[in-house]
């Protein structure tokens, strides 16, 4: 018959300290993964206007943080951004305008709104300044436009492209869950507008006024 060894004491003890330390390492590295900001990356596209068809390539490509949720609702909120890459656009010289938006290569379609701006945005001594429109929840990307800016020779390291990131404001939302009060016509009723102190006591001003003529005869 084989007796049980008994437990090194000192080595249960190790475990009973060593356990709840293991769970809050597993609990602080949960919380720091559910709490990791990632960036929403935008690929846009350029494609030429002109009688023969091509496909739309690669322009740029723009990170941007999510938006900043803020308690106060007259600031504008901030978003940060960053160029990933920018290819200078290769357009053919009959070409005068050029769409630029998202473009999803997989469906081949555009999944955003298109702008047709000029090639003069994108030829020499411009620099080409974005601008990205997304949902009021900062998610969404409702579309990009571009103008070109003219650069002076002697900045040079303004010649790069610039991106500004636009929030489209919350339209004004419906009141729910208010009773309308209808007459027994059927219409609805409108609330009277509330009367001035002149207006609610005039008659008290009256009697006193025709109190004070009255006594002042009499002592007469």
């Amino acid at each position: 018959m084989q007796l049980l060894q008994p437990r090194d004491p000192t080595t249960r003890c190790a475990r009973q300290f060593q356990s709840p330390k293991m769970r809050l390492n597993t609990l602080l590295s949960a919380l720091l993964a559910g709490t990791a900001v990632l960036a929403d990356t935008v690929p846009v596209f350029i494609q030429p206007i002109s009688s023969s068809e091509t496909s739309p390539a690669l322009l740029i490509k723009i990170s941007h943080d999510p938006l900043e949720t803020t308690t106060d609702p007259t600031s504008a909120p901030q978003i940060s951004t960053e160029i990933l890459s920018y290819e200078a656009p290769e357009i053919p010289d009959d070409v005068k305008l050029v769409r630029i938006g998202a473009y999803d290569s997989k469906a081949a379609r555009w999944s955003s709104s298109t702008t047709v701006v000029s090639v003069e945005n994108f030829g020499k001594g411009y620099s080409p300044h974005f601008i990205l429109t997304l949902d009021a929840n900062g998610k969404d990307l409702i579309g990009v436009a571009c103008r070109g800016v003219r650069v002076d020779a002697g900045y040079t390291r303004d010649f790069g492209p610039q991106v500004k990131v636009v929030v489209a404001g919350r339209g004004k939302q419906p009141e729910l869950n208010k009773p309308v009060v209808l007459s027994p016509e059927g219409k609805k009723v409108v609330p009277e507008a509330e009367k001035t102190f002149l207006q609610k006591y005039w008659w008290v001003l009256a009697i006193g006024a025709f109190m004070l003529i009255s006594g002042g005869g009499d002592g007469k």
